[in-house]
């Protein structure tokens, strides 16, 4: 009896281990099956659905993101908006706006600041190239590539697509700079703009009215510059006068602008304006007189691409020209007629 039970004991063991084995590795399969579930759930719940259509809020998203890059600690952002015709060419209006950063007074640093909006495939790319704060704004189909003489039908409709633009940028909280393009910023000009609570737009002219008598009627504003405040008075200004856009037929941006406010639009809304000195934000209309004091140049007053280009040119030798001048020579300083301006009203 002794013998065939020792000679059991082994067997008993080993069916033990073969038990213990076996559900150690149901247990195993168990464990790793429910795993899997609940990973595979995981990724299965469904994504809460969006109030908007993805496409939609992609661009929110990307807007959001391209000013919160561009903007200076106090929500401020410099906004340009650019085309193809805009980036194109031996020397292309971009390049040449961004050479007055480079060549400016304490201006360089501004670029950090700017962010272009190109409304073409070929200007995003381009500005992507030169390393901006680029923000590709889409325009529901409509072909703004090429270039869009002054006051015909395609250039009107661009001016009215950047007036939604911006009004959008103040609805997102951010105080903006807009500059165009063809504008030469030889100084930096926001120790100059007053940033006092009481002044919510500060826009430059064509022609500085110093008559102090004269009511704001009678300034010719220019919506090539200007500085704005996000606040509900801006918003309801933006809403107001791209709601008037159906019924200006053949009038640009920024005409109707200028006639809300002969209306009393300013008052009414209770908008504290500020109109540019162009002694100090100057332009082709009308020149500074002072190039000690003078803050941007603006290619104003001129009809094609062409012809600004190579009167900002110009305008960039006599920067450096005075530049490199001695003291005395800079006193008698004056600068270059505009002759492609002038001469592209005849074209």
């Amino acid at each position: 009896m002794d013998q065939p039970s020792r000679a059991r004991v082994p067997l008993v063991l080993f069916i033990l281990v073969i038990v213990s084995l076996f559900v150690i590795f149901i247990g195993s399969n168990q464990a790793r099956s429910g795993s899997f579930v609940a990973i595979t759930h995981k990724f299965d719940i469904p994504r809460p659905m969006s109030f908007m259509p993805l496409s939609s809020s992609r661009a929110v998203d990307d807007l959001d993101e391209a000013l919160a890059g561009a903007a200076t600690g106090f929500k401020t952002v410099i906004l340009t908006v650019v085309n193809k015709a805009y980036v194109e060419g031996d020397k292309a209006m971009l390049d040449i706006f961004l050479d007055g950063f480079w060549a400016g007074e304490n201006t360089r640093s501004l670029v950090d600041h700017l962010l272009v909006v190109a409304i073409d495939q070929t200007a995003y790319e381009r500005c992507m190239f030169r390393r901006l704060h680029c923000y590709k704004l889409k325009t529901d189909g409509v072909d703004f590539d090429g270039e869009k003489m002054y006051m015909s039908e395609d250039f009107i409709k661009m001016m009215w697509q950047r007036t939604l633009f911006l009004g959008t940028v103040l609805k997102r909280g951010y105080n903006f700079i807009f500059t165009d393009t063809d504008i030469l910023w030889l100084r930096n000009p926001f120790p100059l703009l007053n940033l006092n609570d009481n002044i919510d737009l500060q826009i430059s002219v064509d022609k500085f009215n110093h008559d102090n008598q004269l009511s704001e009627k009678d300034q010719l504003i220019n919506t090539g510059f200007y500085m704005i405040k996000s606040n509900n008075k801006t918003m309801a200004l933006f809403d107001e006068w791209y709601a008037r856009k159906d019924s200006s037929t053949g009038m640009k941006e920024q005409d109707v602008l200028c006639e809300l406010m002969k209306q009393g639009a300013f008052q009414r809304l209770g908008l504290g304006v500020r109109f540019l000195d162009t002694v100090l934000f100057s332009g082709i209309c009308e020149d500074s007189r002072d190039v000690r004091a003078v803050v941007t140049v603006h290619a104003n007053c001129c009809r094609s691409i062409k012809a600004k280009v190579q009167d900002l040119q110009t305008i960039m030798h006599d920067w450096q020209r005075f530049k490199a001048s001695p003291i005395d020579q800079a006193l008698q300083f004056t600068w270059s007629n505009h002759s492609a301006c002038l001469d592209s009203w005849n074209e």
